[in-house]
């Protein structure tokens, strides 16, 4: 089976770039698999491909690069056929509409996987007829503004499958998209074991990971470990993650006296090694897609300590079994659920084992294996697309038969 996927940007940093990679490798084993990005901004990638997929981009934005094409007229007059109310259209342009058409209307592929909605949308509306078009959702669709979500209610009917990370979004699309005919199913992002020894429990670190943003709420972590700090001073807390709200935990840090014991570490890639530095993680969102770090963590043998925000720790966590969901924003319940693991030895090391374990599910082998069913049972049927086409072409073949009765009648008449 050929399988292409269609990403943003193939050659940066993030979790859907990362997870891409994952699904690819894993599939690259059985499968003929490409990754084509929109746009190639460095030489190489970031994450590891494995040799056997292939990776291409449309539009080359390398300034210093041989081929590219920043000064194409088309690059700077704005997209017509990217949705407007998409998160990253200022991105696009006339000259993406063109690349991205061009590439879908040639693709050789049996599958063709968008990642992200406005390329769903070019999926949707572009793709020739033969492959099966999956749209994949790392987002929510709570997350979409009204004006996005009318753009998809009207476009989405026309792929045969639509992806979500978790049960709760699939739910969700199902309640109130209402997409006919269209296959939604929720696979959970792949993770892989990680290539370095699980955490033994002995370090005295709470570790953290992830883009320093308003909506991850370490300045609420920050607070509860001000007050971890004041029942064990012997435990420290490492983030790592880069971002704009830098500066402002900088300040945080700094006015609860926690200098000694809160460290920013920037970005890490791999991650791995400094997960498995530590003894528990902590997640303390208002909104999670999935919780990819959640898992990370988990692989690496540490239980995590999330708060049970909308919409994935609650699939991802087994409360009190490998790890503890808290209410969202409440500082103490934050604390208590982090004492509760340092001051526990043997609790924080039962959980530790189960996390080991019950995050295997994540792992890619299994996940592309769901991801192989779902592509087996569309083809099985046909496809959705496949079949309206199908049902489409024998209303014309009954409309030219029809056409031409009358006219061999008229003839009959005139001869």
């Amino acid at each position: 089976m050929q399988i292409s996927f269609l990403i943003h940007n193939a050659y940066g940093i993030g979790g859907t770039i990362r997870t891409t990679y994952n699904l690819a490798n894993t599939l690259a084993e059985q499968h003929d698999v490409e990754v084509v990005s929109v746009f190639r901004h460095r030489d190489r990638p970031v994450f590891a491909t494995d040799p056997r997929v292939r990776v291409r981009h449309l539009v080359d934005i390398r300034k210093d690069g041989p081929g590219y094409e920043g000064d194409d007229p088309d690059y700077h007059r704005p997209a017509s056929f990217f949705p407007r109310a998409e998160g990253r259209y200022a991105q696009y342009s006339a000259l993406t509409d063109r690349r991205i058409a061009q590439h879908l209307g040639s693709v050789e592929a049996d599958v063709v996987v968008g990642t992200r909605p406005g390329l769903n949308v070019h999926l949707a509306r572009q793709t020739r007829r033969g492959p099966l078009r999956i749209g994949q959702e790392h987002l929510t669709l709570d997350t979409h503004s009204p004006a996005l979500v009318r753009q998809l209610r009207a476009v989405y009917p026309r792929l045969d499958a639509l992806t979500t990370t978790t049960e709760a979004d699939a739910r969700a699309y199902r309640e109130r998209m209402r997409l006919p005919g269209v296959r939604i199913a929720a696979l959970p992002n792949p993770v892989p074991a990680p290539g370095v020894a699980p955490a033994d429990g002995n370090g005295k670190w709470v570790v953290a990971a992830g883009r320093l943003a308003p909506v991850k709420r370490y300045d609420l972590l920050i607070k509860a470990f001000d007050t971890v700090r004041a029942e064990r001073p012997d435990w420290r807390l490492r983030i790592y993650g880069g971002g704009k709200q830098k500066d402002k935990l900088r300040r945080l840090i700094d006015q609860l006296g926690l200098y000694n014991h809160v460290f920013l570490m920037g970005p890490a890639n791999p991650i791995e090694p400094e997960w498995a530095k530590g003894s528990v993680a902590a997640v303390t969102s208002t909104f999670e897609s999935f919780g990819m770090t959640i898992v990370e963590a988990m692989r690496c043998g540490l239980p995590v300590v999330a708060t049970d925000c909308p919409h994935g720790p609650g699939e991802i966590i087994d409360n009190g079994v490998d790890g503890r969901l808290v209410e969202v924003g409440n500082v103490d319940a934050i604390a208590r659920g982090l004492l509760e693991l340092i001051n526990d030895d043997e609790l924080r090391r039962r959980m530790a084992a189960r996390a080991l374990t019950d995050s295997e599910r994540f792992d890619p082998a299994r996940i592309a294996e769901r991801y192989e069913t779902l592509f087996g049972s569309l083809t099985a049927r046909g496809g959705r697309i496949g079949l309206l086409q199908r049902a489409r072409g024998s209303l014309l073949d009954g409309a030219y038969a029809v056409r031409n009765a009358f006219t061999s009648q008229a003839k009959g008449r005139t001869a």
